[in-house]
């Protein structure tokens, strides 16, 4: 499997880096965690000829603006989006006129599921948990290939994070606060939590994305990151649009 970041920040695009977006690229699927600016590199990195399954872990602007860009796409074999509780009420009022393209005008067909209640339609096993933060989210866990993939942005530390990392070849976590913040009025990770929960669930690696487009304007403050995160688990990394992880 590879996983490609499309997208890093989190609220705006900046020099940095677009909203955030992940393409984990596997045999059988094409799997979007988030659906941020960034997704418009999508057939950067591939032709669209396998299933396609967009995952959201809310509906915060800056997780779905990419979905006004649909049109741009030709999924051949169609396209799957999975979001929490409501997720076709809030789709289907986003994802319409007069705002965008509607669905049943796309080139390609288009499902969408309300997880957890659906997720045993999906053909790959998908758990989800609800996590800590200003509006319902959901923290993911996928099991591919013999792999674990954990995916958990919009939050802080929280016990379902843990549960849903816990032993994962690979955790991807945010990193919206600086070294050393903390606010607990507005649920977020820093690079420090970042580490200490994915040594606490003994997942082997760490990835950090959705780095706060005000705290990080310039990826010299996301190596700032880095250094912190690796003094609490040293197999993390700070990732980049176009960072590439092959597991």
């Amino acid at each position: 499997m590879k996983l490609v970041f499309l997208g890093t920040n989190g609220w705006y695009d900046t020099g940095a880096g677009n909203t955030v977006c992940a393409l984990l690229k596997t045999k059988r699927w094409d799997i979007l965690l988030d659906a941020g600016n960034g997704i418009y590199k999508y057939n950067d990195h591939s032709a669209g000829t396998r299933p396609v399954f967009i995952l959201l872990s809310h509906f915060h602007v800056d997780h779905i603006a990419g979905l006004h860009l649909l049109l741009k796409f030709k999924f051949k074999k169609g396209l799957t989006i999975c979001g929490g509780k409501g997720a076709r009420r809030v789709l289907n009022t986003f994802v319409n006129n007069p705002f965008t393209c509607p669905f049943n005008k796309l080139p390609y067909p288009v499902a969408v599921l309300e997880l957890p209640a659906q997720a045993g339609e999906l053909p790959f096993k998908l758990t989800t948990l609800p996590l800590v933060h200003a509006d319902p989210v959901i923290g993911m866990r996928l099991e591919l290939e013999g792999k674990v993939i954990t995916y958990c942005t919009d939050t802080g530390y929280c016990p379902n994070a843990l549960k849903l990392a816990k032993g994962a070849d690979l955790l991807i976590t945010e990193c919206a606060n600086l070294p050393g913040e903390f606010n607990p009025g507005w649920p977020h990770f820093s690079p420090e939590t970042a580490g200490k929960l994915t040594a606490d669930a003994g997942a082997k690696r760490l990835v950090m994305t959705h780095f706060s487009a005000a705290r990080y304007p310039a990826n010299a403050k996301r190596a700032l990151a880095l250094r912190h995160a690796r003094k609490v688990f040293p197999r993390a990394v700070a990732a980049v649009d176009g960072t590439k992880v092959t597991f």
